[in-house]
């Protein structure tokens, strides 16, 4: 019996690079950081602060877990993308902040009158 030849290995994908900045009195670091987070598993993110812009280095992950490696392109559309939905959640969080509270009170307030009743 031959031994089997050695698996043919692909070369890696080299690395996508891309530079995205924001106007730091109109962008929340918050809203960054999140998007960030959100990439894990297609590229990483490195937020620095130079003088009034947060500077955002994308380098896309050379073994993505969902797919294929994104161009530039993508890559900082689909960061973007992640930025804008981040302060969305962060604006829609801020006005119904009083009535999500005013449930939430409800809600534990009757857990708490029920746990009375029963002891």
């Amino acid at each position: 019996m031959r031994p089997m030849p050695p698996a043919a290995k692909l070369p890696a994908a080299s690395p996508v690079e891309v530079v995205v900045d924001f106007d730091s009195s109109i962008q929340s670091l918050s809203a960054l950081d999140a998007a960030a987070y959100r990439l894990i598993g297609t590229a990483t993110c490195q937020v620095d602060r130079a003088g009034d812009r947060y500077v955002c280095r994308l380098v896309s992950s050379t073994n993505p877990q969902k797919g294929a490696v994104l161009s530039s392109d993508e890559l900082k559309e689909r960061f973007l993308n992640l930025v804008a939905d981040e302060n969305l959640r962060a604006r829609v969080a801020e006005k119904t902040g009083g009535v999500r509270n005013v449930i939430l009170a409800l809600a534990f307030g009757a857990l708490a009158a029920n746990q009375n009743d029963a002891g």
